[in-house]
């Protein structure tokens, strides 16, 4: 699997860049969508997001298990990283060891049955507020941690500033 990481903050581009990166790659790339509906706020951005895809899309829904995805393309879009590990937080009860073990091994699984292109999504959320609630600031460092871990297996990382890509690491020249 060769993995692109697009980071960045909340609206700064990420989605739409992946998107565009994909369907640069592919004709018929996937979304794996990761997001739980919370509350009519996350039900509208869903919504959203889905309406931006054309038919040109596989459409995939995994709020976990993201090695369930039964996708054999070329190119995948997983979106997002974040919210994936926020269903994890959430199921393992807020357990930040747990759900880091939790997301490692599930991660791992993916990784093995997913021979294609990976663009995977997610937030930096450790560049705003200082979190108000030990669970928060948790999850913060949690997040953080994940995200390191998972930029070291990526070929190439982007990070998204007002729209704009920058490239973090670059892919070896023999990639691509």
């Amino acid at each position: 699997m060769q993995l692109i990481l697009i980071s960045g903050g909340q609206k700064s581009g990420k989605s739409r860049y992946a998107e565009q990166r994909a369907l640069a790659l592919c004709t018929r790339p996937a979304y794996l969508a990761t997001s739980r509906i919370w509350d009519d706020d996350f039900a509208q951005r869903i919504a959203r997001h889905q309406a931006q895809r054309d038919s040109r899309w596989v459409n995939l829904e995994q709020e976990v298990d993201l090695a369930a995805h039964g996708f054999s393309g070329e190119v995948m879009v997983l979106d997002c990283i974040t919210l994936w590990l926020t269903n994890l937080f959430t199921d393992c009860a807020y357990d930040g060891d747990a759900t880091l073990l939790e997301a490692q091994t599930r991660w791992a699984a993916f990784v093995a049955c997913t021979p294609q292109i990976v663009i995977a999504v997610g937030n930096e959320i450790g560049w705003s507020l200082h979190a108000e609630t030990q669970m928060g600031r948790h999850f913060v460092d949690l997040h953080g941690s994940f995200m390191q871990w998972v930029a070291v297996q990526a070929n190439e990382v982007v990070l998204m500033v007002a729209g704009l890509p920058l490239t973090v690491k670059a892919p070896a020249a023999n990639e691509f």
